[in-house]
Order: C-alpha cells, then sequence, then structure tokens
C-alpha cells in the first residue's frame, strides 16, 4: 500500500529539484571564445613567491 505524501516531503523534493536545476549552467559561445578560453587554461600560471614559500615550508606538525 503506497503512503500518501506529506507536504514536507513534496517541498523537500521541491528544494532538491530546484537545487540541481540552479547547479547546471550553459553558456552559449562562438569557437573563437572557446579557443581563447583553452588557451587562457592551458597556460601555465607565473611562479609565485608566496606559493613558493608555502610549499617549501614544513607543517607545524612535521617540525
Amino acid at each position: 500500500m503506497e503512503q500518501p505524501q506529506t507536504g514536507e516531503t513534496v517541498c523537500a523534493a521541491r528544494r532538491k529539484a530546484e537545487d540541481i536545476l540552479l547547479d547546471q549552467a550553459f553558456f552559449a559561445v562562438d569557437a573563437d571564445v572557446v579557443a581563447r578560453l583553452q588557451a587562457m587554461a592551458d597556460r601555465p600560471l607565473a611562479p609565485l613567491d608566496r606559493l613558493r614559500c608555502l610549499m617549501i615550508t614544513k607543517a607545524p606538525w612535521d617540525k
């Protein structure tokens, strides 16, 4: 026997459906924009002294 859905269950399902829809994004762009975006993503980042220092510094629990 099927149980009737309560208002709370329906609201929870509706919120979840909204979250799923809001997490989706679609961008319509031409091939030139895609190529420029890909070139930016492929370009290595400039070295950052602060990041380099962080990576070579021992963690406090390793000292």
